[in-house]
């Protein structure tokens, strides 16, 4: 149905594709505007984070852990001094032990004034979940928060930047555009990208943390704040535990957002919107033509696409996205199993696609429902001495592999801003400096993340093709198969850009990246351009030859015309 017109394919990829990257170039403007690169919002940012009082799919929990497993008490304050030292040191309570909150704990634990305290909801770590990229920014900023944990890390890491890594032909088996993830690794001497399981990560990452940081069995479900600023975090069990900080790490349904800013954690006004695809993984042993040559593949076609990814120690691991309304989990019928289900869909596809899916067992395939959130422009990242960090506030789509690596970003910076705080009164300042160096870029690549899901599913098609046999033949010479072909020389450059803007501004001392910023607008415009067509048949241009802002910035974000405080809807 996508692609048997024109004007199909104009109207189903340009209403969220456009309306990301139009998030993310507002988020850049809305900043700049309101706001200087690290300093205090001006009046009419700070009255909208001021007025928002009253973190993603769920995170999962992966290894056994020795730690304790006793119920988290309540604590009181012994002290009113502002003053931070050894002997009163300030007390960082961390909602959720996913890789962010254990990376945080980590780095901020080697501080003398720094108390530190995870608050983890499961009862204990179990072995679950399956592999997890990093890519060179986040392995980067791993070796600058700890060595030693970066050197546990890369013995169980599997690289997948220093071989092949690209888009297929889904239906020819052909290479459509390939990634170079080595060169903007080398030219800044970042390790290469690569995959490690979440239990080996979550393991190191406990190990290295002191006894009786993480505290299991209660997880939070709330906070208040004091008048001094003093945090209670809200546990489910009832009780509370006192802090100076609390930082909202409890993933994509977030309990420390809701109460920050009075929200569901769930449903349509917890900010949470459904992507519009669902994913079958496949994680298996598995003996490929290919293993050690290629890291991964991305076969792409007509409504849907399919990867395979190297993921170490002859195991592989397979994507299927396709775009679906949510819950069809439940509601479309596999009598077969998945396997079946999903040979047929692929009919005709790649025979790589077929024989990696005969080879995986039913035990070994899970789905499940896609969900993000568009960049959080207005609505807030703190208030006061809390702040929110990973999926609770920036959570994206898995295409970029860069959810897990702005987790880690989010910790870096944090880490940055509290480790020479002296006293408790320099907190909120200390916390919306923080979000004011993440807020533009982590943005971006949300946008990018969803711009990546939207082109290859409903943008791309299988590639027009002119065959000399047996005189000349016109394959796939449809709108969508003429736009595939001209986006294939094009892409490799925009794929440039992009890995260069994630490895270049891990450190996230600039407001923004001009260079990378005339890129995307550049390059992404173009591509935007061929895929869209005429700005009339996009959308974008409405009756009477109005610009279609709706088509922009989706229906939440036209508040902004009356004012900013109107435009807080836009999150």
């Amino acid at each position: 149905v996508l692609f048997r017109s024109r004007k199909g394919i104009i109207l189903t990829m340009t209403s969220s594709s456009v309306a990301w990257i139009a998030a993310a170039v507002w988020t850049a403007w809305a900043s700049v505007s309101t706001t200087s690169a690290f300093g205090t919002p001006s009046l009419p940012a700070r009255k909208v984070v001021n007025n928002g009082m009253s973190f993603g799919g769920a995170r999962s929990i992966y290894t056994s852990s020795s730690l304790s497993m006793s119920a988290v008490p309540a604590t009181s304050t012994t002290t009113n001094t502002d003053e931070i030292s050894a002997e009163n040191p300030l007390r960082v309570l961390i909602a959720g032990a996913g890789v962010g909150g254990l990376a945080l704990a980590n780095s901020l634990s080697k501080h003398d004034h720094i108390s530190v305290t995870v608050l983890e909801r499961t009862d204990e770590f179990k072995r679950f979940g399956g592999p997890i990229q990093l890519a060179s920014n986040a392995l980067r900023i791993i070796e600058e928060m700890d060595a030693d944990v970066s050197k546990k890390i890369m013995k169980k890491f599997t690289f997948t930047g220093d071989k092949e890594n690209g888009i297929k032909d889904g239906i020819r088996d052909e290479w459509y555009a390939k990634f170079d993830l080595a060169g903007p690794a080398e030219s800044r001497s970042m390790p290469y990208t690569g995959v490690i399981e979440r239990p080996d990560l979550q393991q190191i990452y406990l190990d290295a943390l002191p006894k009786g940081v993480v505290k299991n069995g209660d997880g939070v479900v709330g906070y208040s704040t004091a008048s001094d600023g003093t945090i209670k975090a809200k546990m489910e069990s009832g009780t509370e535990v006192e802090g100076d900080v609390l930082i909202g790490a409890d993933g994509i349904w977030s309990s420390v957002r809701a109460t920050m800013r009075n929200e569901p954690v769930r449903g349509d006004e917890s900010g949470v919107s459904y992507s519009g695809y669902t994913v079958f993984a496949g994680e298996l042993n598995y003996d490929s033509f290919d293993n050690g040559q290629v890291g991964y593949k991305v076969y792409i076609g007509p409504g849907q696409y399919f990867v395979i990814t190297d993921i170490g120690n002859g195991r592989y691991q397979w994507y299927a996205f396709l775009a679906r309304a949510p819950g069809s989990g439940e509601t479309e019928e596999k009598p077969d199993g998945s396997s079946l289900f999903l040979q047929n869909i692929f009919t005709g596809w790649s025979k790589d696609i077929h024989h990696i899916l005969k080879a995986t067992k039913e035990n070994e395939i899970e789905q499940r429902d896609l969900y993000d959130r568009p960049p959080s422009v207005i609505k807030p990242w703190t208030d006061g001495n809390v702040a929110l960090l990973g999926d609770a506030v920036h959570a994206m789509m898995p295409n970029l592999g860069q959810g897990g690596c702005q987790a880690i970003e989010d910790a870096f910076v944090i880490v940055e801003e509290l480790e020479g705080i002296t006293s408790k009164k320099e907190i909120a300042e200390k916390l919306k400096r923080y979000r004011n160096r993440r807020l533009i870029r982590s943005a971006a690549v949300q946008g990018l993340s969803r711009f990546a899901s939207d082109i290859i599913i409903r943008g791309f098609d299988t590639p027009a093709k002119i065959v000399l046999k047996d005189g000349i033949q016109f394959e796939n010479f449809n709108y969508a198969g003429i736009v595939t072909k001209m986006l294939q020389p094009i892409l490799p450059l925009f794929f440039i850009i992009q890995f260069n803007f994630l490895y270049e501004g891990w450190r996230n001392k600039t407001a923004i990246d001009l260079v990378a910023t005339i890129g995307f607008l550049t390059v992404g415009g173009l591509i935007l351009f061929l895929g869209a067509g005429f700005l009339g048949e996009a959308g974008v241009v409405g009756a009477g030859g109005a610009v279609g802002l709706e088509a922009l910035f989706g229906t939440e974000g036209l508040g902004f015309l009356s004012g900013f405080e109107g435009f807080s809807g836009f999150l």
